[in-house]
């Protein structure tokens, strides 16, 4: 599959996307968006993929923003509409995708970038990283699911704040707030996420699966978290993963897991 503006690597089970548009500061525009939707459904169907790592490229920026330009003469009906098939096809996708998602932030992500940010499961930050959601100063909000996803991150009344004035925060303060998990060096940053990486595909990818339903699940409207953790944790019984890893534990050795 070829792209314009992402670039998709693999390493055995480790898959990294990297957004691709240095010049413009790797912002968001709607080809970019498409290419990244193609590029995540195509490794979520690919069965040698076990964790994937976004980034963006350079030490700039993850993503700056939205491509402005494409979309400030819309009109309601046309902004409604932006927003909607952008969560549908690409930040909703992330977020609900049955693999690992982590989001290597390697400098600005600002805007959409920090909403891409926070579709991913979770995120890993270089110390000279910036995060924020400028939208209100533009006379707009945030449209790419971030005024769902910040607050169920850092807290309702630290939301309201990063959204009412428009500001950006450091690496540093994105760690204190749980926005991010890690902060590291710039050189640091993807040997970390590969780190990490290679401890989460040592577990059942089935099981991991499971766990992204139920934890997406308690902040899903309608949705009994705690039925789905149920049912998840029981189909689990029926799997050769579960198989593996309980025969490998009473017989004191490491799983290889089959991934079934």
């Amino acid at each position: 599959m070829r792209f314009n503006n992402i670039l998709v690597e693999k390493n055995n089970a480790f898959a990294k996307v990297t957004i691709n548009r240095p010049k413009k500061l790797n912002a968001l525009n709607s080809e970019t968006i498409h290419e990244l939707s193609d590029a995540f459904e195509a490794l979520e169907n690919d069965e040698d993929v076990k964790v994937i790592v976004l980034t963006g490229s350079g030490e700039k920026a993850f993503v700056a923003g939205a491509d402005i330009s494409e979309f400030a003469d819309f009109s309601v009906d046309e902004g409604g509409s932006l927003a909607r098939k952008g969560q549908e096809m690409l930040f909703d996708l992330i977020e609900n995708l049955s693999k690992p998602v982590i989001a290597a932030v390697n400098g600005f992500a600002l805007g959409g970038g920090l909403e891409l940010a926070m579709a991913c499961h979770f995120r890993i930050a270089s110390d000279n990283a910036k995060m924020g959601l400028p939208e209100v100063s533009l006379g707009v909000i945030p449209g790419y699911g971030g005024t769902q996803r910040l607050p169920q991150l850092v807290g309702k009344g630290k939301a309201m704040e990063l959204i009412m004035t428009a500001g950006m925060i450091s690496a540093e303060d994105a760690l204190s707030c749980g926005l991010v998990n890690h902060v590291t060096t710039q050189e640091a940053l993807l040997p970390l996420v590969e780190k990490i990486a290679s401890k989460i595909m040592r577990n059942s990818s089935v099981a991991i699966s499971g766990a992204i339903k139920a934890v997406n699940a308690n902040f899903e409207d309608g949705t009994n978290g705690f039925d789905v953790e149920i049912n998840e944790f029981g189909n689990c019984f029926g799997t050769a993963d579960f198989k593996e890893g309980t025969t490998a534990f009473l017989e004191k050795r490491k799983p290889n897991f089959p991934g079934a």
